[in-house]
């Protein structure tokens, strides 16, 4: 709602009302619904969605319709540039296409770039002053005015030769953490089934001072792109006539992992003679990193809905998320509980999920009965009877 912000009030609480008040006071910003104010604007910078089809394939719906309404009031002199992650060609084919088309000419008329949102919630050390901008222009002209653009903002440009590689380079950014999850994620399993701890080799490896970089393995994974973005180019990839085996591997391995902990999780219930079927099982954490309430494709989502399959009563604390209504299957209608030790203490299992800095506390767990913890997080001390199981 635009008068949500005109007011100063804010929906992402990463940004306080106070930034959002400042932003807005004295008219210094506007917030609309109306496309017809577009013709008033120097620049406009395109952040739709770009999610998945039911089969994963790239769905550019919001940004075809946004690229529709800007045609339609297109003016001479506007820069347009798309930041919404996709596949290579995606500014050129969906934007460039249309805009053309109202007879204008890009590079004199108006100028078309795209420069890959970057963001990492949560992280107070980098934002969008800070963080390096890439920019890739669909010509010359195009690429100057994008770079003059965000230069008065940003404190690093860093311009390339296209769009095409500037939309490369967002996605290579994701894949490659998508794959290096994936391989520590296969790894954790065979070093299970050696009886060998996952935690600790990586610890060891993480030592060497050169040609390694540590990824830690979990549930799955989660957020707005590593588990969406890497699909569109092996979707683009198809096209060509080329596979991105790779790609394909990391999501398979990736996307079973809520089933592995399930299983896991369902063997140190049975280990305690009790039956998975109305085990009572907390999952701890909604969000799909620590600290923060965005649970957008979060895993954990997965491991309710698979738990709840095998029929336990399946309940969720997440101090940063009090409701959730949506799994990734069905509606979910669950409240969180609260994050104490008489609350962990009531069921059969308790499932770690996101490692937010509340379920480090190790005072938490001294009443559970058994703990299953997928991030490494759950200190051993003072834990007494309770189980406490590496997953």
């Amino acid at each position: 709602n635009p008068q949500t912000l005109t007011n100063g009030q804010s929906y992402l609480p990463p940004i306080g009302p106070e930034r959002v008040a400042a932003a807005f006071r004295g008219g210094r910003a506007q917030a609309t619904d109306d496309y017809d104010r577009l013709a008033e604007c120097d620049a406009i910078l395109i952040c739709v969605p770009t999610p998945l089809g039911a089969h994963r394939e790239p769905d550019l719906s919001y940004v075809r319709m946004t690229a529709e309404a800007v045609a339609k009031r297109l003016r001479k002199g506007q820069l347009v540039v798309l930041e919404s992650t996709t596949y290579p060609g995606t500014t050129r084919e969906e934007l460039l296409s249309r805009f053309n088309a109202r007879g204008m000419q890009c590079g004199t008329d108006f100028y078309l770039a795209f420069s890959p949102e970057r963001e990492d919630p949560g992280n107070e050390k980098f934002h969008t002053k800070n963080i390096p901008k890439v920019v890739g222009g669909i010509d010359e002209p195009s690429l100057r005015a994008a770079v003059a653009l965000y230069s008065a903002a940003i404190d690093r440009i860093v311009p390339v030769g296209s769009a095409e590689v500037a939309e490369s380079s967002k996605l290579l950014e994701n894949i490659f953490r998508a794959v290096n999850i994936a391989l520590v994620n296969e790894l954790k399993v065979v070093f299970d089934r050696m009886g060998i701890n996952v935690w600790e080799v990586i610890a060891a490896a993480s030592t060497k001072p050169f040609g390694f970089m540590p990824f830690y393995p979990g549930p799955g994974l989660g957020g707005h792109c590593i588990p969406l973005d890497p699909f569109y180019l092996t979707w683009k990839a198809a096209e060509h006539g080329t596979w991105a085996r790779f790609i394909e591997l990391a999501g398979e391995i990736n996307t079973g992992m809520p089933r592995y902990v399930v299983d896991r999780t369902a063997e140190a219930i049975n280990a305690q003679g009790i039956s998975v079927r109305n085990a009572k099982v907390l999952v701890l954490g909604l969000s799909y990193k620590p600290n923060i309430d965005d649970d957008r494709e979060s895993p954990s989502f997965e491991l309710i809905e698979l738990l709840r399959e095998r029929g336990a009563d399946v309940s969720y604390c997440d101090p940063f998320i009090p409701a959730a209504k949506r799994g990734r299957k069905f509606d979910l209608d669950m409240k969180s509980v609260p994050c104490t030790a008489d609350e962990f203490a009531k069921y059969d299992a308790i499932v770690l999920s996101t490692p937010h800095e509340q379920f480090k506390d190790g005072a938490l767990y001294a009443k559970a009965k058994l703990v299953i913890d997928t991030r490494n997080v759950v200190p051993t001390a003072n834990l007494g009877e309770t189980v406490l199981v590496r997953a």
